[in-house]
């Protein structure tokens, strides 16, 4: 189940976070490009290529692609806001997600973190950092 923190934070930062995790779970990738600042610097925190999402995402004309990985190869059925912490420029939100596989079948289920950095009101940084090797392990045929 696709979840959300109910949670309310005056913090724009987080709140700026929140509207993009709605809408990536409404699946509205214009929401999601809608907060990061055009040359933004995206990537999962993953050595490797066994997952299609890791690598670097360079700017808002690549985002998108990495929303196209997860989406094209994985059924999502859990995605759950657990916490949130920022300072002056950065958040970091821990989330809890579970995903299968289309391709194997496999289930993965872990905590990650998904680290924001801000400038000028827009996302400039993204990294998110997840087990890596149970990610790759359900991609194993």
């Amino acid at each position: 189940m696709l979840g959300m923190s109910t949670q309310t934070t005056s913090d724009a930062k987080v709140q700026a976070v929140q509207r993009l995790y709605a809408a990536y779970g409404q699946g509205d990738i214009d929401g999601v490009l809608a907060t990061v600042a055009s040359d933004v610097d995206w990537a999962a925190e993953a050595a490797g290529t066994a997952v299609p999402w890791w690598g670097k995402f360079r700017g808002k004309d690549e985002v998108p692609r990495f929303f196209e990985a997860i989406g094209t190869n994985v059924d999502v059925t859990e995605f759950d806001i657990v916490s949130f912490t920022s300072n002056d420029t950065d958040v970091v939100a821990t989330v809890h997600w579970t995903f299968t596989v289309k391709a194997t079948g496999k289930t993965a289920s872990m905590y990650m973190q998904h680290w924001w950095r801000f400038a000028e009101g827009k996302i400039v940084f993204f990294r998110g950092s997840e087990d890596s090797e149970q990610s790759a392990a359900a991609f194993r045929r």
